[in-house]
């Protein structure tokens, strides 16, 4: 997967905006505020930092060791460093983005997850 690609997958999301709280080159993707992907588009190789249920994540880095890793600077129970150079299927990439910005949304109270339903 291409950095374009990989933002544009991140920003299909309803209420989805990129952000960069952090720096310039650091592209912070959120819905309704909350943080879903971290990247940097222009590292190489690409990774993203993605939110994951706990035992999804240690099943993830046990199939894919060194490609999938605990998050780098965030809870590593929670986030997952998931590299995107094309040695992981695209389509995992993309079901790993949907999955933490699932993840968040189902964290948000009952009326913001409502608003994104009718958008």
């Amino acid at each position: 997967m291409k950095p374009q690609q990989l933002r544009a997958l991140c920003l299909s999301f309803n209420a989805t905006v990129e952000d960069f709280p952090f720096a310039p080159d650091i592209s912070v993707f959120k819905v309704l505020g909350k943080l879903f992907a971290l990247t940097r588009l222009d590292a190489r190789p690409l990774t993203v930092n993605l939110k994951c249920d706990p035992e999804d994540a240690v099943r993830l880095r046990g199939e894919h060791p060194g490609l999938i890793i605990p998050g780098y600077h965030m809870n590593k129970r929670h986030w997952n460093t998931v590299t995107v150079d094309g040695e992981l299927p695209d389509r995992l990439v993309r079901e790993l983005v949907e999955d933490s910005y699932d993840l968040v949304v189902a964290g948000l109270p009952k009326a913001e997850r409502l608003r994104l339903d009718r958008a």
